[in-house]
């Protein structure tokens, strides 16, 4: 890919509680060495973890209910409120748990919802944490997740047409405009967005989540055992750290930065 290949963010997303609903925004404002506001800051652990909120340290996903292997979470409709800390589960349009995470009894709400209604998948008592800034990525690192649409389109031509919703990648940003899977060649280069500076540090290896419809929560199709037999991998998407903060939004353009001349 040369610097004179743009694309363009077509969707924002952030996902406060690891596991749970995407929360689309217009425009977000990146810090250097963070993730999207919220995303990811907290998660609901799935038996004991180890994880000490006064000092947290990345704990693998299994530690925790995860859509690879939880994908009855799919059905459920959470929003989670800035300005109050508030989470707010419905199932079928109905509310169903709803609390203040940062205080005792608002996640012991949350916490008994999933205790009364995920049997047998939990290995203990669930637990919300989270932990001075804390982001539970699958990778040890603040990163912002980044999704090509047009590897999207190729990944339902190999399936034989068959739809592929974007949201099953649970990516940060989407974009148009890349060639399908030029993405993949831009490890260790930067990307510009407005005044942000994103470097490029890995590709995304898919997990079984993808395999998850995010609108009816059926496990239906097996994209990473398809990605291998078709490319040798299973790798969709980038990962990338914020090195500049700015504001982003949707319609915005993102072009491959070039070295500067010394």
């Amino acid at each position: 890919m040369t610097a004179s290949h743009t694309a363009e963010i077509t969707a924002l997303y952030r996902y406060p509680i690891k596991g749970l609903t995407p929360e689309s925004l217009p425009r977000v404002a990146l810090r250097s060495g963070q993730t999207l506001p919220a995303d990811r800051r907290y998660a609901i652990e799935n038996g004991p973890s180890g994880f000490d909120p006064e000092a947290p340290e990345w704990k693998p996903k299994i530690q925790f209910l995860m859509l690879a292997r939880n994908e009855r979470l799919a059905s459920l409709d959470s929003r989670f409120e800035d300005a109050t800390n508030r989470l707010t589960i419905r199932k079928d349009g109905e509310i169903v748990a709803s609390g203040d995470l940062e205080t005792a009894a608002g996640r012991a709400a949350i916490e008994t919802y999933f205790s009364e209604n995920f049997q047998p998948e939990l290995k203990g008592p669930p637990k919300v944490l989270s932990g001075r800034g804390h982001s539970f990525s699958d990778v040890a690192r603040k990163v912002v997740s980044i999704i090509n649409l047009d590897s999207v389109r190729a990944i339902e031509a190999m399936l034989g047409g068959v739809a592929v919703h974007p949201l099953r990648f649970r990516a940060n940003l989407y974009v148009n405009g890349w060639s399908a899977w030029s993405e993949l060649d831009l490890v260790d280069q930067t990307l510009a967005i407005g005044q942000a500076r994103l470097k490029v540090v890995k590709r995304i290896k898919r997990c079984p989540a993808t395999n998850v419809d995010p609108d009816t929560a059926v496990r239906d199709l097996d994209i990473p055992p398809t990605l291998s037999r078709h490319l040798g991998h299973m790798d969709c998407g980038i990962y990338a750290e914020v090195i500049e903060g700015g504001e982003i939004g949707v319609g915005d353009t993102v072009a491959l930065e070039q070295p500067k001349l010394v």
